[in-house]
Order: structure tokens, then C-alpha cells, then sequence
């Protein structure tokens, strides 16, 4: 192989590798974020992993995390205003990249 062709597998690893270490932050994300919201709807235990779980689950409806926002914003109504929901979800994205970061 030529050196241009290490390079190129070089680029496409780390690529592929962010991309992954994106969608696991993403997920991260929603879980603590549903988790939170969990809190605000007075789910605890089994039923607020599970409320989790429909969170993450949620952002597989279309690209980006506005389908997040509109679940939680859904299922939230007056406990929480756009702006609280999303830094919160900003706030947990940092959370979910730090977690990530001392797992690897």
C-alpha cells in the first residue's frame, strides 16, 4: 500500500469512529435527559428507565434531536419551557460526552 492509501483508511477509521462515538454520546444524552424528565413526571424505579428507554427510542423517528424535544415537550407540558428542555438536553449531551470519554 502507498502512503496515500494508509492515509485514506487513517481518515475513514476516524471518521468512523467519531460518527460511533457520536451516536453513543446522543444516546447517552437521551437516557439522562429522559431520565430527568422522568423526575418531573414523578416516575421513579422500573417506570422511569423505561420512560428513559422511550426517549432514546424516540429520536430514531427522523435525523437530528428535535424529535426528542417534541416527545419531551409532549409528555412535559407545563412542568418545563422550550428553553429549560433544551439546556437541559445541552447540558446533558456534555454529561453523556464526558461519561463516554472516561469509559474508552
Amino acid at each position: 500500500m502507498s502512503t496515500f492509501d494508509d492515509r485514506e483508511n487513517a481518515f475513514e477509521n476516524k471518521f468512523a469512529h467519531d460518527a460511533e462515538m457520536l451516536f453513543r454520546a446522543e444516546a447517552r444524552r437521551n437516557k439522562l435527559v429522559g431520565l430527568w424528565a422522568a423526575d418531573l413526571l414523578g416516575k421513579s424505579g422500573e417506570a422511569a428507565d423505561e420512560y428513559a428507554k422511550e426517549v432514546v427510542k424516540s429520536d430514531f423517528e427522523e435525523a437530528g434531536h428535535e424529535d426528542v424535544y417534541r416527545k419531551l415537550a409532549g409528555d412535559l407540558g407545563d412542568k418545563a419551557d422550550e428553553a429549560t428542555i433544551r439546556a437541559k438536553m445541552a447540558e446533558c449531551m456534555k454529561e453523556a460526552k464526558a461519561q463516554i470519554a472516561t469509559e474508552n
